[in-house]
């Protein structure tokens, strides 16, 4: 037998009945599609959060209190009021990290704003007038918070677009006072929309010098962050360096091991950021490839339906003098086949749904939700639906080209 007759025939078997054959491959093209939307959404979340954090600037470094842990049960790693003022002064202090352009101490933390009848639950972000510099922040009505409020720890704040729409509606802020725990902050900025798919909410937050935050409302006297930035990208892994001796020299710290701060570069950050979406996305992966099993065991269960239901038909091909081998070949081939076009199906509409999800995303969040066509799931997907048609079609395919050709013609 020839391959193109071969071929000629499964397809004959195929389309003989279209519908159980629609119905066999559901199960690999739901397998396949689920494959092809995680791989690629999986692709444009990485993509996102790490546009993100290099939009922060490849040339920053951030200081976390505690050391980064070394497993679930290290709660020793845990610093939250480890980083001081006189961490700050001693990383501005220019002979002990030369590279940095400049150092900026950070706190957090959440509270109610009120004004007259109205309240909205805000995020409290503290920090000096550099935070406009880093995150590129414009504000559309008043202005940023200045040097000088930061250290008179003057009562202003310059609100997000979400915080603008809670309390004032379309009234003008600028000029407002609004109450947090019990005390009165001007306005005297808004910013606009930032849409929710940034690292940062600032829709939600209202900044205002950090002095003011920790003094005022958060009653701290540490940081929650130290933002530094060196003047060009190749003085960060110098500065990175000189900015953990430091630390180590004003914490009285001699064991690196016992550090209670991380030095952390945005690189680093990237890499670690990328490393958890991958063998996230590959985790998803993994789960929705259950339902490739659940196909593959379907396709057998139609092909061995199938081989009974054809028990005359292989016994008219051996008695015309078709092997065992032809016969084998033609239904492990019908269930390569099968599955292939399953495959095919599952890449294409995996493919589709992906891209219209991005659309949507970009414009429901307002952020540039890229699609990404998976050619890792592609290949794969059509790979893993061939072996699935060999694997699960061989045994019904064997047990074709067993039947005897005289019993196969008296089958009723």
């Amino acid at each position: 037998m020839t391959y193109a007759h071969l071929f000629k025939t499964s397809l004959t078997g195929l389309t003989t009945n279209r519908s159980r054959s629609a119905l066999t491959i559901l199960g690999i093209v739901i397998g396949i599609t689920a494959i092809m939307l995680v791989i690629s959404l999986g692709g444009g979340a990485q993509a996102l959060i790490l546009g993100q954090v290099q939009g922060l600037g490849t040339n920053t470094i951030a200081i976390i209190p505690g050391r980064e842990p070394t497993g679930p049960s290290d709660v020793s790693a845990l610093y939250s009021d480890s980083l001081k003022i006189k961490d700050v002064q001693a990383l501005q202090n220019k002979a002990n990290v030369p590279d940095l352009k400049f150092v900026m101490p950070t706190v957090f933390g959440a509270g109610t704003a009120a004004y007259e009848a109205n309240a909205y639950q805000v995020s409290v972000f503290g920090a000096t007038e550099r935070l406009a510099e880093i995150f590129d922040l414009t504000p559309n009505r008043g202005e940023f918070f200045t040097s000088d409020d930061v250290l008179s720890r003057t009562d202003v704040a310059v609100i997000g677009s979400k915080v603008v729409e809670h309390l004032f509606g379309s009234d003008n802020p600028v000029g407002q006072k609004i109450k947090i725990k019990g005390r009165n902050f001007k306005v005297i900025g808004t910013l606009p929309p930032t849409g929710g798919g940034s690292l940062f909410n600032f829709d939600s937050m209202t900044l205002m010098p950090y002095t003011t935050a920790q003094d005022y409302l958060l009653g701290i006297k540490y940081f929650n962050r130290i933002i530094t930035q060196t003047g060009t990208d190749a003085q960060v892994p110098a500065a990175a360096q000189d900015i953990a001796r430091t630390l180590r020299d004003s914490h009285n710290i001699t064991d690196a091991t016992k550090d209670d701060f991380t030095v952390q570069t945005q690189q680093d950050l990237a890499n670690r950021l990328s490393t958890i979406t991958g063998a996230l996305t590959w985790f998803l992966v993994a789960v929705a490839s259950i339902a490739l099993f659940v196909g593959g065991v379907g396709i057998m269960n139609i092909m061995l339906v199938s081989v009974t239901e054809r028990t005359r038909e292989i016994g008219l091909r051996k008695a015309l003098g078709a092997t065992d081998k032809d016969i084998l070949s033609q239904f492990l081939l019908e269930a390569v086949l099968l599955t292939a076009i399953g495959g095919l199906v599952g890449i294409i509409l995996g493919a589709s749904l992906a891209y219209i999800i991005a659309i949507v995303l970009s414009k429901g969040l307002g952020v540039n939700w890229q699609f990404i066509f998976p050619w890792s799931g592609a290949i794969m997907g059509l790979v893993v639906s061939g072996l699935i048609g060999l694997i699960f079609g061989g045994y019904p395919a064997s047990q074709a080209s067993k039947k005897s050709p005289i019993e196969a013609l008296r089958y009723e």
